[in-house]
């Protein structure tokens, strides 16, 4: 299938790529174009001018300080998925996304922007507590990404705003993080996924943060989850206890389709979640 006709220009710059955006109220920004163009083959999106930001520098790689890891909204999922410097549930999740095609030319920014309820990555940058920083003609801004996603295919970014970077908090000394999923065997996208961070001091754990997605219209925080564990010795009993507090964190509006059901997601939450924590616990 076709899209509609559409101008294309490429920005060289950041600067460039948002006075384009501001001057056309109907373009899009195109990096990776896994998701955008085939919402355009669909005619779930017309518009009639894509701006190419995909070689804009500045807008890729991985940097890591003594606090913070920054991600340029240009980095593919597959130089994510090789990086020692992120959290190995974001490595994790990346590695897992669609296929080698998808990983080497789809980017975190289009990722986030486009927030498919199946997406991996938000559901672990929910979890890690990380921040989406994002420029417009008006400035900069930064947006926690437990409120950066706010429902099926929505998000907090602003007409005429593009995603600059994803900053997440560096963990301490015994903590460790891990993503597990349910996935889709065809398309690979979670029909169930959780992401689990936690800190272990003395087998105790101090710390934990747990979000959860596919199931939801969007990646959320499973806040009953942490609180179940956090002052436990950890064990086979405390995670799968922990794991099971999930179902109040879910709500009551479940997605459903011909590939699970809502009743088959609610359970199998339990499982991924236990999962994600077993894993997490194992690298604390």
């Amino acid at each position: 299938m076709y899209t509609t006709e559409f101008e294309y220009v490429r920005a060289a710059t950041l600067d460039e790529a948002i006075s384009l955006l501001k001057e056309d109220k109907d373009a899009k920004l195109l990096a990776g174009g896994h998701s955008l163009l085939p919402a355009m083959k669909f005619r779930l999106a017309r518009p009639g001018k894509l701006i190419d930001i995909g070689r804009i520098e500045d807008l890729r790689g991985i940097d890591k300080s003594k606090d913070t890891v920054s991600i340029g909204a240009l980095t593919t999922h597959a130089m994510i998925a090789a990086s020692d410097d992120v959290p190995t549930a974001l490595s994790e999740a990346a590695a897992g996304v669609g296929d080698p095609q998808v990983r080497v030319r789809g980017t975190i920014g289009g990722n986030i922007a486009h927030a498919d309820p199946g997406s991996d990555l938000p559901i672990v940058l929910v979890a890690l507590g990380a921040t989406v920083q994002l420029m417009g003609s008006g400035g900069k801004r930064s947006v926690a990404a437990e409120d950066f996603f706010m429902g099926l295919f929505e998000t907090a970014l602003s007409e005429g705003e593009v995603i600059t970077s994803i900053e997440i908090p560096v963990s301490g000394k015994g903590s460790g993080s891990a993503y597990a999923k349910l996935a889709n065997p065809a398309s690979r996208y979670a029909m169930v996924g959780a992401a689990a961070t936690l800190t272990v001091n003395n087998g105790t754990c101090d710390d934990c943060s747990v979000a959860v997605g596919g199931l939801t219209h969007m990646a959320i925080k499973a806040p009953s989850v942490a609180a179940a564990l956090v002052g436990k010795e950890i064990s086979d009993e405390s995670i799968v206890e922990a794991a099971q507090a999930v179902q109040s964190d879910l709500g009551g509006d479940i997605l459903s389709d011909i590939h699970a059901n809502e009743e088959y997601r609610r359970a199998m939450a339990t499982v991924i979640v236990k999962n994600a924590l077993t894993d997490a616990a194992a690298r604390a």
